[in-house]
């Protein structure tokens, strides 16, 4: 891919992920956010870096936990919620909009690099890893969470995909990739650890409801519904409540649904 095209598909993706309102997906998932971020001992005064950060998920409880917390997205209004989050919270986090393909960071320069399902969407898998190593102090930690291509969000993004073609670049579910992952993080990694595990998507509303503000709201579904006539709309949303639907945990007229990610934890050689 020459220059040019890379640039207009950073464009693209930066378009999607800042489209529409993405603080209701990350409300049903805050409860699993913040298991999973307790799962990796946070250190007083630790040097923490969260990479596509989105509205703070990760960097917000890590600052609660007495670390010192860089965030960084490529979206700007996704920024922008992050920010008046700590600040409500008088929570002194360094908020930024970068790129992780190209950090603005010294080598070296955080004890934890962590990133729950966003580092995985940038287009150049293997420069993004370089990036992280990069960035990471040896002995220190690089900790991931991927969607998997077989859990729920792998289907998900298989069902949107039969109504509109993804961007063209690297599948980002090769992050959920056992093998893949160790590819692309062994040159730089003394020790790997992978294990299979669930968030849990956990919203008020009844599948149909959560499919419609999905088609409103999430910028990956939003932008896709917007380029469809209306029979191609329909049939996007009556597959999605059917995903949802066939997913769903709970009975009580919310929605409850298990999605599967690949933990990965790397320690810095």
């Amino acid at each position: 891919m020459d220059d040019g095209a890379l640039q207009e598909l950073k464009k693209g993706l930066e378009a999607v992920w800042s489209a529409g309102d993405y603080s209701f997906v990350a409300k049903g998932l805050e409860a699993s956010s913040q298991a999973f971020l307790q799962r990796h001992a946070i250190a007083d005064g630790e040097r923490v870096l969260d990479l596509a950060c989105g509205t703070g998920q990760l960097a917000i409880p890590a600052a609660r936990a007495g670390a010192a917390v860089t965030g960084l997205d490529l979206s700007e209004p996704w920024i922008e919620q992050a920010k008046a989050r700590a600040a409500a919270e008088n929570l002194n986090i360094h908020f930024k909009v970068g790129d992780a393909e190209a950090l603005p960071f010294d080598d070296g320069a955080f004890d934890l690099v962590i990133s729950l399902i966003g580092v995985m969407f940038a287009p150049r898998p293997e420069r993004a890893a370089a990036e992280m190593l990069r960035v990471c102090r040896s002995g220190g930690r690089i900790v991931l969470g991927n969607w998997t291509a077989e859990g729920f969000v792998g289907d998900f993004f298989g069902t949107v995909a039969k109504h509109a073609p993804p961007p063209d670049m690297p599948s980002p579910l090769l992050w959920g990739d056992e093998a893949s992952v160790r590819q692309r993080l062994s040159p730089g990694s003394a020790d790997i650890s992978l294990q299979r595990m669930m968030l849990h998507f956990d919203y008020p509303l009844p599948p149909e409801a959560v499919v419609d503000h999905y088609l409103a709201h999430f910028g990956p579904t939003k932008l896709v519904a917007e380029a469809l006539d209306g029979d191609a709309r329909h049939a996007l949303r009556k597959d999605l409540i059917a995903l949802f639907e066939a997913a769903n945990t709970a009975t009580d007229g919310t929605t409850q649904t298990p999605a599967e990610i690949l933990e990965v934890v790397a320690t810095r050689a």
